[in-house]
């Protein structure tokens, strides 16, 4: 899938700042705008002016998780697509992403196309 990255803002919430820092230069490297947030709790200061198309998004976070994250926009009524990432070979915590609603789960490492690609379905 092509995606016209270019017009797409990819909102990144991860708190490992080196994780933060390579997956914004791999979405700033594929055309797309970036907005980075090293917590969950950074990212609600500033959902209502986000531009973000999508949201990547870390399970595993000091403070709120991305999970209880996720269950907040939701709540909210926010239908922003969210692509899990998470370092933690876990079905529950899976399954837990799916259920709150997840375009794709990634485990950490994972091949820079497949987030691509994830984004492409979550903004296509």
């Amino acid at each position: 899938m092509v995606v016209r990255s270019g017009t797409w803002v990819v909102a990144i919430v991860e708190d490992d700042t080196a994780m933060l820092k390579g997956v914004e230069g791999l979405l700033n490297a594929h055309g797309f705008v970036t907005e980075t947030y090293a917590s969950a709790e950074a990212f609600l200061e500033r959902a209502a002016v986000s531009k973000a198309s999508c949201l990547v998004l870390d399970i595993h976070l000091g403070g709120i998780s991305g999970i209880e994250l996720r269950r907040q926009l939701a709540a909210a009524g926010s239908r922003l697509p969210v692509i899990f990432m998470t370092a933690v070979d876990s079905e529950i915590i899976q399954r837990q992403a799916v259920e709150v609603g997840c375009i794709a789960f990634l485990h950490k490492p994972f091949p820079s196309g497949h987030l691509i690609e994830a984004i492409g379905k979550a903004v296509g």
